[in-house]
């Protein structure tokens, strides 16, 4: 009933696809609410990344978004957060809906106006309306290289995507599911794949005000010890952190264990430490282990494409494409990039045809740019494996390419459980350098240092530099050729920066932006001899 009041609300304000709603803040009850009254009545709802609004001092992000759509209405959570980028980016004419809080020198709408309609016959008739090529959202691509796209995802988009889940996962249809999740809504894995799980089999979704991050992840180890999910879904971050917390921590471990019939990351790759760790785990609680699935998905798919379900599976591994999905190989710079055709699949970026085109090629397959490779070549059946971006590869000096995800999940898995992350540097170089992203506090424990010590006290210690140095010696004899061998190494303090754009809000590394923000260091280790270098900030 308080989501039909509010689909009376919106369809009273004339919102359509030439006026949607556009969201600001994050994950919450009204957020929830207002997207079911749009999706009722077919109204796009286009949730934006907070960052944009709380994060970027002249909200440029946002601008473009409402430059781009012409919203007909916009809600934020509390005015006092969200006051800064609405005067930026948002022109006078455009209603803004405030659950708290107000707007310096600019009226709003309080959120429970909007319950106060009175659902009419006009709800039933939008209602009956909406079809599979309606638009329900648009989502925005992070916008890392260029601004931001509006990905055009309809009804049709997300039913498929639903249907792919439940064939692909039988299980979600023995119980309804229960969610403990941060995911963020204005992202396709959250906002399509779990929150549309919970619709579908009528379960229950607790939203998790955590984080997969040193300063979050508490929040999300309380909420875990309270409620016990069936399915749990985070990034490989997320994981690890929980998986070092159940160690020590038995009340965590028997809550998450007790119900849940199988875990999935996405992302990035779960390193092959962290898996084995929540096997051992799982074994130790409950005498058995918990499917660990996975696949390949992203916004213009919704997010479903493809899905790791054999017996068997390890990091990097993605399956084969969901039913329905038509994927196609095609060699492109000395690698094989995936590409997808199916009901899952996008119309288009909203306004952007010269974009939309090419994300296209000739037969209708949208242009993923990841490159894969089969687990196996001589059994297909075995599924892809991820090869990497293919826009992340790039060439040294002599012009040898060189595939930055094969050799980044490589430094990863031979430095667990030291390494956090890996960048790879070298364009137009004459070799390859990487920056490490340590793990700290198992670099502490190498280093027999007290958890309060100072991170460059811990990566300057003789110990910790000795294991870099061998892991790189290690990689160098090990290496085929200048692309695959390291010659070069920086160990960082600071760790990657969300508001810098250097992770994802799924948590996985942007190798660009890191590389972009961090250029000073670039040319510092460049600067010198080959070898792994002292900390750097």
């Amino acid at each position: 009933l308080r989501a039909t009041r509010i689909a009376q609300a919106l369809l009273e304000r004339g919102l359509s696809a030439e006026r949607p709603l556009v969201i600001l803040s994050g994950n919450g009850i009204e957020h929830a609410l207002l997207t079911l009254a749009a999706l009722h009545v077919g109204v796009p709802v286009a949730p934006l990344s907070p960052s944009w609004s709380l994060l970027d001092p002249d909200a440029l992000k946002v601008r473009h978004a409402a430059t781009l759509l012409t919203p007909g209405l916009v809600y934020a959570d509390d005015g006092s957060a969200f006051d800064r980028a609405i005067g930026l980016a948002l022109p006078p004419g455009i209603e803004v809906v405030l659950r708290d809080g107000a707007l310096t020198g600019r009226s709003h709408t309080p959120f429970d106006a909007l319950e106060r309609a009175a659902p009419g016959p006009a709800v039933a008739r939008a209602h009956d309306a909406v079809g599979a090529d309606t638009i329900a959202k648009f989502l925005f691509t992070s916008g890392s290289t260029q601004l931001p796209k509006a990905v055009i995802n309809t009804h049709r988009m997300l039913c498929s995507n639903q249907q792919m889940v439940a064939q692909c996962f039988p299980f979600l249809a023995d119980e309804p599911p229960v969610l403990v999740d941060w995911m963020p809504w204005h992202h396709t894995a959250g906002g399509n794949n779990n929150f549309g799980i919970v619709l579908t089999h009528g379960g229950t979704l607790y939203i998790d005000e955590g984080k997969p991050t040193a300063a979050g992840i508490g929040e999300t180890l309380r909420n875990l010890r309270e409620i016990s999910p069936t399915v749990y879904f985070n990034v490989p971050k997320g994981f690890e952190e929980i998986a070092s917390a159940m160690e020590l921590d038995d009340a965590l471990r028997e809550s998450l264990f007790r119900r849940v019939k199988a875990f999935m990351y996405a992302g990035a790759g779960l390193s092959a430490h962290v898996w084995e760790q929540l096997e051992r785990l799982a074994e130790r609680t409950i005498g058995e282990r918990i499917a660990m699935l996975t696949g390949l998905g992203m916004t213009e798919t919704s997010p479903s494409s493809m899905f790791a379900l054999k017996p068997g599976i390890r990091a990097g591994h993605i399956g084969l494409p969901c039913p329905g999905v038509e994927a196609k190989l095609v060699p492109v710079d000395g690698k094989l990039e995936v590409r997808f055709r199916g009901p899952n699949v996008m119309p288009g970026y909203w306004r952007e045809p010269a974009l939309t085109g090419e994300a296209f090629d000739d037969e209708g397959c949208y242009r993923t740019g990841d490159a894969v490779r089969f687990v196996d070549p001589a059994d297909p059946q075995q599924g892809l494996a991820f090869d990497g971006r293919i826009a992340e590869d790039f060439k040294l000096a002599t012009g040898t390419f060189v595939s930055v995800g094969p050799l980044r999940a490589k430094l990863i898995a031979a430095g667990a459980p030291y390494v956090q992350d890996v960048v790879v540097a070298g364009l137009d170089r004459d070799d390859v350098g990487v920056l490490f992203f340590p793990r700290l506090d198992d670099c502490r424990r190498l280093a027999a240092l007290p958890a309060d010590a100072p991170a460059a006290d811990v990566l300057a210690h003789a110990a910790v530099h000795d294991l870099f140095q061998a892991l790189v010696d290690r990689g160098w004899r090990e290496g085929t050729g200048s692309a695959s061998r390291v010659a070069r190494a920086l160990l960082l303090a600071e760790p990657p920066s969300i508001d810098r754009g250097e992770i994802t809000d799924k948590g996985s590394i942007n190798q660009r932006a890191v590389l972009t923000h961090r250029a000073a260091l670039v040319e510092q280790l460049y600067a010198g001899a080959p070898g792994v270098l002292r900390p750097a900030t």
